[in-house]
């Protein structure tokens, strides 16, 4: 996969870095990645698997990772502040986010998309399905949540370790630790990590889009009102995001299917792509021979 960008894209005009695989022509696929990930924390091999399964695979750095434009004018966001209500620091939404991804889909000249999204990327993805039925064909939700908060909360030994990293080193490290005792390659998590680092990782990046989901609500009741195919994936083994987020997104969502996936964690472990891309490819050639 080659890197591009588009310019001028959505609502607030900015940049958007991008990736596409597979055959232009089949299905298109848009992955939307979490708070502090990029395109390329969508695994090259998972995104192959898909390519292989007949899907047009488009990956992209949201605004303020890698990439795509960043917001640094805006500064760091007050989380505490924001959390008790005073949300003068937050830049922008999950609804902002949402419109860029159209916005991406509008600079692609694609009409509609199936639309996968990881951990935050889950919200923005089940945002766009709310804010812009037409342009959903079909969801997945994956490692994700319906509100602001986890569902329940994580736990101290869910919570990422220690302060936050300021040098590649500590990142690369601090990913390490956060994969450690969870089925994964820590290999390759350490060299996407310095790959995420050297493309643009930022602290106040990752805490402003952390902050857009602050006053966003619980979005369950907006998501019964979803007629579309839908597949929400969650890690048996997840510490960031507990299985019981997965599970009340699934049940929000009107037929939609609920798979926990054994060895898997807040993240994408080689021996859960071949399930994981089986399954996301049965949804979407499901959804483009029986529309709902």
């Amino acid at each position: 996969m080659s890197e591009e960008k588009v310019r001028n894209v959505g609502p607030a005009g900015i940049e958007i870095a991008y990736e596409r695989l597979g055959d232009p022509a089949a299905p298109p696929v848009l992955l939307i990645m979490g708070a502090g990930g990029q395109l390329i924390n969508w695994p090259d091999g998972l995104c192959a698997a898909l390519a292989d399964h007949g899907l047009h695979v488009i990956r992209f750095d949201n605004r303020d990772s890698g990439h795509s434009t960043h917001f640094d004018e805006a500064g760091t966001p007050d989380i505490p502040a924001a959390l008790n209500g005073d949300r003068s620091t937050v830049p922008y939404e999950l609804a902002d986010l949402a419109a860029d991804t159209i916005g991406l889909l509008d600079a692609l000249d694609i009409e509609s998309a199936h639309v996968v999204g990881a951990s935050l990327g889950g919200m923005i993805a089940q945002t766009v399905a709310v804010d812009h039925p037409a342009r959903v064909r079909s969801l997945t939700s994956i490692m994700s949540t319906t509100s602001d908060y986890m569902t329940p909360p994580p736990t101290v030994e869910r919570r990422p370790p220690g302060p936050p990293p300021t040098t590649r080193e500590l990142y690369i490290d601090r990913m390490v630790t956060a994969a450690s005792g969870i089925d994964t390659a820590l290999d390759a998590v350490a060299e996407t990590a310095g790959r995420t680092w050297d493309r643009g990782w930022s602290l106040p990046g990752m805490l402003r889009q952390a902050a857009s989901v602050i006053g966003s609500g619980d979005r369950a009741g907006k998501l019964a009102a979803l007629k579309l195919p839908t597949l929400v994936i969650h890690g048996a083994a997840d510490r960031t995001a507990d299985p019981a987020a997965g599970k009340a997104t699934a049940d929000a969502i009107p037929g939609a299917e609920f798979v926990l996936v054994d060895g898997m964690g807040h993240n994408f472990p080689p021996r859960v792509w071949p399930e994981l891309s089986t399954r996301i490819a049965a949804l979407v050639h499901n959804a483009e021979t029986n529309p709902i």
